[in-house]
């Protein structure tokens, strides 16, 4: 077993200090409406998610970055120093393409919108990426090992650009003058964030400006026109599932309304726009329960901020240990911090069936108790306690008076 620590992990300290700041400096410039709690719960747990997936997925695209490289490179490119800088321009465009193509291919864009559908712009929307996206990603990332980049030096230039594009999250940071002609700014991503129709599909660079002028996509922020942050039909919902992976199920529906194999290929392959939009509206009615209005209470906000808190100390502690995690602990830390995310989606909703995700969580956690105690007797007598504390109505009852400041969900 590798008992070195993942040095990773303090990048999510590092994102909590610099949102910290943005969030002063809102505070300080009187630009507060920056920030919404329910989205910024809701962002915050999209990229929980994707940190703790991408644990179990990164290691094995650079495993496939050094295969590539060492039996399909065309040529291979030597460490000088120019070359890092070619590599940083074709990372870059390599990104632009990818990018681009997450917004015109609906089979990319569904994993692509959970990074828009944020109706805020600020450093909590960078955390919006899904792992599929993540996936999809670095299969394009494949590319620049085929190219004949040394692993080593793509995996290095991808923190930098990664790092940089954090940065351009934000309405904190202004127009930033001749820099405004070279690189992707704030005011340049915030035109990509926006649902305006002046806006759409434009600024797809990372780091630099000039390959959307090159390929006809950039649009410069207009002083008259105020961004309108999210997607062109938002979604307005904190479903933690249902933002994942409504547009798969809304491509499922609009490939078995077509009846043609054909239709259904060039759906999957076509633009979003040809997505029928009452489809959305159909599926909700179909598969989203019906939720009461949010009323937010110090209680609950407290008892949400608990969950989140804790999921992201785990999240820390599970990547800096994660080299010297068993098979058992990955799979039930793992699972007990999803279920924590989605529950806490479905508290955002006002759901009842949150108590059920809570008699699931309280079941892994003794169940992984257990396990690590080797203690069968443990197992029984839990798992026997919670089963007949869960079948009681008055303690579901005063779950919700609790959570919810009232008796039912859906009251």
């Amino acid at each position: 077993m590798d008992y070195s620590l993942n040095f990773v992990a303090f990048i999510i300290p590092a994102f909590f200090l610099f949102l910290g700041l943005e969030y002063w400096l809102a505070k300080k410039k009187s630009k507060t409406p920056l920030f919404t709690y329910e989205s910024s719960i809701t962002n915050i747990s999209v990229g929980i998610a994707e940190r703790l997936l991408n644990l179990l997925i990164t290691g094995s695209f650079y495993g496939l970055y050094y295969y590539l490289f060492e039996h399909f490179a065309l040529w291979e490119i030597p460490n000088v120093w120019w070359v890092w800088i070619l590599l940083l321009l074709a990372t870059d465009l390599v990104w632009y393409w990818y990018h681009r193509l997450g917004h015109e291919v609906n089979l990319f864009w569904g994993a692509h919108i959970v990074h828009h559908q944020s109706e805020e712009f600020n450093y909590t929307v960078s955390a919006r990426i899904t792992t599929i996206q993540a996936v999809v990603r670095n299969i394009f990332w494949c590319l620049l090992p085929l190219a004949g980049f040394h692993p080593a030096m793509v995996i290095a230039i991808l923190v930098v650009h990664g790092t940089y594009s954090f940065f351009t999250h934000t309405q904190i940071i202004g127009k930033l003058g001749w820099l405004e002609h070279i690189l992707i700014t704030p005011s340049h991503h915030g035109v990509h964030h926006a649902s305006n129709p002046k806006y759409l599909d434009k600024n797809y660079g990372d780091i630099f400006v000039f390959w959307d002028k090159l390929f006809g996509t950039f649009q410069v922020e207009d002083e008259k026109e105020k961004p309108i942050y999210g997607i062109t039909h938002p979604l307005k919902s904190n479903s933690f599932l249902w933002q994942h992976f409504h547009y798969y199920a809304e491509l499922f529906e609009a490939c078995r309304r077509s009846g043609s194999v054909w239709k259904s290929f060039k759906i999957v392959f076509g633009k979003p726009d040809s997505v029928d939009a009452t489809i959305r509206k159909d599926l909700e009615k179909k598969l989203l329960p019906a939720k009461a209005p949010f009323r937010s209470t110090f209680r609950f906000k407290a008892y949400l901020n608990i969950q989140i808190i804790t999921s992201l100390i785990s999240l820390f502690l599970f990547t800096l240990y994660f080299n010297q995690l068993t098979s058992v602990d990955i799979l039930f830390i793992s699972i007990l911090i999803l279920i924590t995310l989605i529950n806490c989606g479905a508290m955002l909703e006002q759901q009842k069936w949150v108590f059920q995700a809570e008699v699931v969580r309280l079941l892994l956690v003794c169940t992984y108790t257990s396990i690590l105690e080797q203690s069968i007797g443990l197992f029984i007598v839990s798992i026997l306690l919670i089963l007949a504390f869960s079948t009681l109505e008055l303690v579901e009852s005063k779950y919700y008076k609790f959570v919810y400041d009232h008796e039912d969900s859906k009251t």
